[in-house]
């Protein structure tokens, strides 16, 4: 499948990507857990050219990223509250879905070549980490966008810190 629709709660909002995501970012940092209310974030990542809005006009919220200090803008619904999509200053011209909201969340291949966990430092104790994906203490880049080498497990980690 290379297409695919989602939306909010009470489907006042609808949306339409017409590809798989370039990429998922698995983001296990303070804001996506705030954010999703859960351990992380599952947020395939698409060229703002594959993502159409198909119905509604969703709100934004404007946040600062305690890391990078650009803008994240968080779309969402105003009637129902479901955060919808990310778009950022520091990614022009990317759009960052949050995976629950598809209409079938399994719709998109996801695999460790695909695939990235970040933010691991902050990650909640319990959460598992999969072999052989790339994993980050923080972000994948410096603020520069110069790639961090990752590290890759062989076997799958429990965090156990805090």
């Amino acid at each position: 499948m290379t297409h695919a629709q989602g939306g909010c709660l009470c489907a006042k909002i609808r949306y339409d990507v017409k590809c798989q995501p370039t990429r998922t970012t698995l983001c296990h940092c303070k804001f996506c857990q705030r954010a999703t209310g859960s351990a992380y974030l599952v947020e395939p990542i698409f060229d703002e050219k594959d993502f159409e809005i198909l119905k509604g006009h969703p709100k934004t919220y404007t946040h600062v990223s305690m890391g990078s200090g650009k803008n994240v803008f968080i779309h969402f619904c105003d009637n129902c509250g479901t955060k919808l999509f990310l778009t950022f200053e520091r990614f022009a011209n990317t759009v960052g879905v949050f995976g629950g909201t598809f209409d079938d969340p399994n719709w998109y291949d996801l695999t460790p070549e695909n695939s990235k966990h970040i933010f691991l430092g902050s990650a909640q104790r319990g959460t598992v980490i999969p072999p052989h994906v790339n994993t980050f203490m923080e972000h994948a880049t410096t603020q520069d966008g110069t790639p961090i080498t990752p590290k890759v497990f062989k076997i799958a980690q429990i965090i156990t810190k805090r």
